[in-house]
């Protein structure tokens, strides 16, 4: 991912304060991504790629989520030139309301496992189980 990130991005460790500032819905959201629980992705959360920093971030999936406050109403411009900045990148994008992630937690936590799932990666499980009997491990 080296060199992916704008330097003024980086410089400005608004990454850094975003993570230490994290809102309540951003907060219940990484209790159902972090650790590899949704298909074994990894996510990352305020990850800076090119001008933007992104909410949470599968690399692996190629998935990104946003989850939006209030005022993204209001910008409604500026999110549709970053989707699809990001879509030309090769992520898909989804975005959730805060009270979306906040009063319907299980609903969106399916419908990031099924955009997971639409991908079609195979994603490694970091815990193999022991070789079946009579297989020899790789």
């Amino acid at each position: 991912m080296k060199g992916q990130t704008n330097k003024t991005v980086l410089a400005a460790r608004l990454q850094q304060t975003l993570r230490r500032n994290i809102t309540n819905a951003e907060q219940k959201l990484w209790r159902g991504l972090r650790g590899r629980q949704m298909a074994g992705c990894k996510f990352r959360r305020q990850h800076p790629f090119g001008n933007y920093i992104l909410d949470f971030v599968s690399l692996d999936a190629k998935l990104v989520i946003e989850v939006d406050g209030g005022q993204h109403a209001d910008q409604t411009r500026q999110d549709k030139v970053r989707d699809e900045a990001l879509a030309q990148a090769g992520f898909k994008v989804l975005r959730f309301w805060n009270n979306q992630v906040l009063n319907e937690t299980e609903a969106v936590l399916h419908a990031i496992w099924l955009a997971i799932e639409e991908t079609a990666v195979d994603i490694p499980h970091p815990h193999p189980g022991p070789p079946l009997e009579g297989e020899e491990p790789k």
